[in-house]
């Protein structure tokens, strides 16, 4: 009824969205652009004073995290509201690529962030299956069809053009810290190595703005009745369900491993 009576004010809202996990287009529990786009396009509706992303990210596809720091940016430029990324555990490689897409970016002080850089992974088993006596058999038409099978002994030419496409990848991530960064970052050579920083040494680095916690730093911006709506993705429902488990249990497999990368 609050909204209905003008002579009351209303109090401040901060919309706040999660976003945790790694990201990929599978769809099965990680952050992709298709799996957050309608929670996004929630927090926006109404013109909130604010949108905060809390962040728990080691990172995944470069192209998803590109398509949703886009959406962010998108959404906050044509609502014209401000978005506040606070990290948690860790916003790496892809996490940090959307937390970049904020404002402002606080982390908590035992947060780590950074890992700008690109990873591909991958194994080799031609020798297994040498000893097993199989032959691998590979037909294509185009030349450079079968780039890096890890049945076959790795060459110097796919790892050649790999690290040429890696390349590129790279620089699209620098372009995107630098323009969303901009003079806050140190001229720190090692800032677009792979390396990580811990919070006040991210804050140092230009990383990010400030180390706090998400609900005090909203009531210091927006005072002490700033009410919050939360917004979280769903487990889909088969998998809760027991149904395509195998698939679940892959994905949560694949999401520990990135986390591991940073001790967590």
């Amino acid at each position: 009824m609050r909204r209905w009576i003008p002579f009351l004010k209303n109090h401040p809202k901060v919309a706040v969205v999660r976003l945790q996990g790694a990201i990929g287009a599978s769809g099965r529990g990680s952050l992709s652009d298709r799996s957050v786009a309608n929670l996004l396009e929630k927090a926006f509706k109404g013109k909130p004073d604010a949108v905060a992303l809390e962040i728990n990210s080691p990172g995944g596809s470069p192209v998803q995290s590109a398509l949703i720091g886009a959406r962010i940016r998108r959404l906050a430029d044509e609502h014209e509201v401000p978005v506040y990324a606070f990290v948690e555990d860790v916003a790496a490689s892809g996490g940090y690529w959307l937390a970049s897409a904020a404002d402002e970016i606080i982390a908590d002080s035992c947060s780590i962030l950074g890992s700008i850089g690109v990873i591909s992974a991958g194994f080799g088993a031609h020798v297994f299956l040498q000893r097993q006596g199989i032959e691998r058999r590979v037909h294509t038409a185009g030349k450079s069809k079968s780039m890096l099978d890890p049945f076959k002994p790795e060459n110097e030419e796919d790892v050649e053009r790999l690290n040429r496409l890696l390349g590129q990848l790279h620089e699209q991530f620098i372009a995107q810290v630098r323009d969303r960064r901009g003079e806050k970052l140190t001229d720190n050579p090692d800032l677009f190595t792979g390396e990580v920083w811990i919070g006040q040494s991210a804050v140092d680095e230009g990383l990010a703005d400030g180390v706090g916690h998400l609900v005090p730093t909203m009531k210091d911006r927006f005072g002490d009745k700033v009410q919050f709506r939360r917004l979280e993705q769903k487990k889909p429902l088969l998998p809760r369900l027991g149904i395509q488990a195998m698939q679940g249990a892959i994905t949560e497999v694949e999401e520990r491993a990135l986390f591991a990368r940073f001790g967590l």
